[in-house]
């Protein structure tokens, strides 16, 4: 049947079971706003308040449900405020598709009105971006663009139609997806045996969890590789969840803000299993000194994080939940008694702590914990309301904590979770940011309530910008250059003004009950927690120093 192009893209989007579209509308998407009108009751568009909202619910969503999150954007502005999302779901290997429409084939290059070679400023920032200047090409692209973004390492792939391209018509034959199987790389058996040989012979191997796991949907394994094993297990700020907080051989997050008890075991195991991850500079302190005594297998669907920023000693390259269903198999029970009663002391001498007299950071993300049971998605900004949530909520299943690890996005939790809680409208969702980061996009609370999405959103409010004032203050003599917000700003009336319902806590009676209510409602809420000004992460190491160096306030 002849279709335009903009309606090519809607059948291409429901051939993909595409359910829900976040974007803002202009001039050159014009086109597809009016095809998509004629599908309302198929595919749901959430209009946010600005596209970078747009893009990081697409985000949000992709990360909360495993499927592809969709996004769209008119030309020039429209198309550059994605910039940021795109950015974000990249260095976290997120799966997004975003289309942008641009001024008509003829007037490309032309600096024509809102006119922005938009493929060329992402071409760094994706996994693959097309520009289609064909109405022929159109729905094959479309396939292809959803194809890349989630086969092998997942990533976000943009694909910019100029608008004749949208209003020009040609034959569209509609095609099952459904059936296409997704390829990855072929594991090696002779990298097996090597990996086997080093599992069977260390004596205190350590575990630990990256992203990877959580979008191979690897879980199951990684437990059972984990209890198999018997080793202790750490995880990065992406990969929890991929093996449950409360297990026993779990001792906390790894790196700057981890656990003592990861950072000296890591640098005192003689084997250290990496599972998807990719050694961030923030997990490794570093690089010459991290487990500088143990032998290092990595596995990891990319070969290219093979040795690119720690020589590792063994490495299986393929899908992470495909090589430990092949190790869970081959591996005999192991036995490390001994070893996992040192890391069960160090749990034990150095839990993490926090000041319990007054309303704290750390207070807000347990009590959050105990009121949801711990069954919520939690969405954060970046900052140390990001590391506290990390620390202090307990996650026990994949896909539960969203947050910008690779990019650091201040912004980035609002907007996700509007994503989050349309892909996963039956749980609790829970946005935590500083109030620096609120102010990044807190415009998207107006969109909360537009589309009746009950988020919660707390604000946890020292009025200053709290990471970097800790680091001005540990390292920098106490010079707080540009990181005092010393206004008048009143979040509460901010979120009424906007339609939400607005509550503020200042002690730790007057939170339990608010966030009680918030849970209550079912509506969009913002809570404004007041916590002191110098309330820091703790342990901490010190940028240049070793994962063995972490310091407490105590050390201090």
């Amino acid at each position: 049947m002849q279709l335009t192009g903009a309606e090519i893209v809607i059948e291409c989007l429901k051939e993909q079971g595409v359910d829900t579209v976040f974007g803002y509308p202009g001039g050159a998407i014009l086109n597809v706003y009016d095809a998509l009108y004629k599908h309302q009751g198929e595919i749901k568009h959430i209009l946010t308040s600005h596209e970078q909202g747009a893009s990081h619910a697409a985000d949000g969503y992709a990360r909360a449900t495993g499927r592809v999150g969709v996004c769209f954007a008119t030309s020039g502005p429209g198309a550059t405020n994605l910039v940021t999302g795109i950015a974000t779901a990249y260095m976290d290997s997120i799966p997004v598709v975003a289309i942008t429409c641009n001024v008509g084939v003829s007037l490309l290059g032309k600096d024509s009105f809102q006119e922005i070679d938009i493929a060329g400023v992402t071409m760094p920032i994706t996994k693959h971006n097309y520009i289609v200047k064909d109405v022929t090409q159109l729905a094959d692209t479309i396939r292809k663009a959803f194809k890349i973004a989630k086969s092998g390492r997942p990533g976000p792939v943009l694909i910019d139609i100029p608008k004749d391209v949208t209003a020009n018509k040609t034959e569209y034959v509609k095609m099952d997806v459904s059936s296409w199987k997704e390829k990855t790389p072929k594991i090696s058996m002779e990298e097996i045996e090597v990996a086997e040989r080093l599992l069977a012979k260390s004596k205190k191997p350590y575990i630990f969890v990256g992203g990877g796991a959580v979008l191979s949907g690897a879980s199951k394994e990684v437990t059972e590789f984990a209890h198999k094993l018997d080793a202790p297990v750490c995880d990065s700020l992406m990969g929890k969840g991929a093996f449950s907080g409360v297990d026993e051989l779990y001792s906390g997050m790894l790196g700057m803000h981890g656990t003592k008890a990861s950072n000296f075991g890591v640098s005192q195991c003689d084997l250290l299993v990496v599972i998807g991850a990719r050694f961030s500079d923030r997990v490794t302190g570093n690089a010459k000194k991290f487990a500088k005594h143990a032998k290092i297998l990595q596995i990891d669907i990319d070969p290219a994080e093979i040795n690119k920023n720690i020589l590792v000693h063994a490495s299986v390259t393929g899908d992470v939940k495909q090589v430990l269903d092949i190790l869970n198999a081959r591996i005999e029970q192991q036995d490390h008694k001994d070893w996992k009663q040192q890391i069960a002391d160090y749990k034990e001498k150095y839990p993490l702590t926090y000041h319990e007299e007054v309303l704290a950071g750390p207070f807000v993300i347990e009590e959050i914990y105990r009121q949801t049971n711990g069954d919520a998605i939690i969405c954060t900004e970046v900052g140390q309301h990001q590391m506290w949530a990390a620390q202090f909520y307990k996650y026990t299943k994949p896909r539960t904590f969203l947050t910008s690890g690779g990019l650091g996005t201040m912004g980035y939790g609002l907007g996700a979770s509007l994503g989050a809680k349309m892909g996963m409208p039956e749980k609790t969702v829970v946005n935590i940011a500083g109030d620096g980061c609120f102010r990044m996009n807190m415009n998207e609370i107006a969109t909360a309530v537009r589309h009746q999405i009950p988020i919660i959103q707390v604000v946890i409010n020292n009025h200053v910008l709290g990471m970097v004032r800790q680091w001005q203050t540990l390292f920098y003599e106490k010079r707080y250059s540009a990181t005092v917000l010393n206004d008048a700003v009143d979040f509460v009336k901010l979120a009424e003004a906007m339609g939400a319902v607005g509550f503020r806590a200042s002690t730790r009676d007057e939170f339990k009950e608010v966030f009680a209510k918030a849970l209550e409602l079912g509506k969009p809420v913002v809570i404004d927690c007041m916590i002191d000004s110098d309330e820091k992460v703790w342990p901490m190491v010190a940028p240049g120093a070793a994962i063995s160096e972490a310091f407490s306030e105590e050390d201090l």
